[in-house]
């Protein structure tokens, strides 16, 4: 019990606890700050020792929210073929700053984006609808991988023209 108590008085074991149980959780794979964060809370690390620990992180550089936003979409496009809605959704959900989300999408260049639903319609439907049924069903399958409606409408039509 006294080691407990003398750790929880000294900061300097504090931040050594902190950043052992955050290399721990690291080591698994990247993460975000938030989640850093929200790990250290449930291992009841002292809020200033969270505090130092995420800092000498970011210092270090194992924890950088620009670069897990990054790589993050950047998997998401080429492995998951989703789109940017679906991927700043998820973003934000693990904590991500809009700001950085933003940066990590990248500019609204709807080429790129609309060459990924095309041949993520190539690939799952194959064959381009001739039916209201089958454009609804191409959508659908868009939509749930986080396209915009517009760009999804205009990715459906190119499937078409194309075929």
């Amino acid at each position: 019990m006294s080691e407990l108590v003398a750790r929880a008085s000294d900061p300097q074991a504090q931040l050594q606890a902190a950043l052992d149980l955050s290399f721990s959780y690291l080591g698994h794979r990247d993460r975000t700050v938030a989640e850093v964060r929200r790990h250290l809370e449930r291992k009841r690390v002292e809020p200033t020792g969270i505090d130092a620990a995420i800092e000498e992180l970011e210092r270090l550089d194992d924890l950088d929210d620009r670069r897990f936003a990054r790589r993050f979409a950047e998997d998401r496009r080429r492995l998951d073929a989703w789109g940017a809605d679906r991927i700043a959704r998820r973003l934000l959900a693990l904590g991500v700053e809009p700001a950085v989300v933003a940066d990590a999408i990248g500019p609204a260049d709807g080429h790129d984006e609309l060459a990924a639903a095309v041949a993520l319609l190539r690939a799952r439907v194959r064959e381009p609808p001739r039916t209201d049924r089958g454009r609804e069903r191409a959508l659908g399958l868009l939509a749930r991988r986080g396209y915009e409606l517009e760009l999804s409408y205009e990715a459906v039509r190119t499937f078409e023209r194309d075929a």
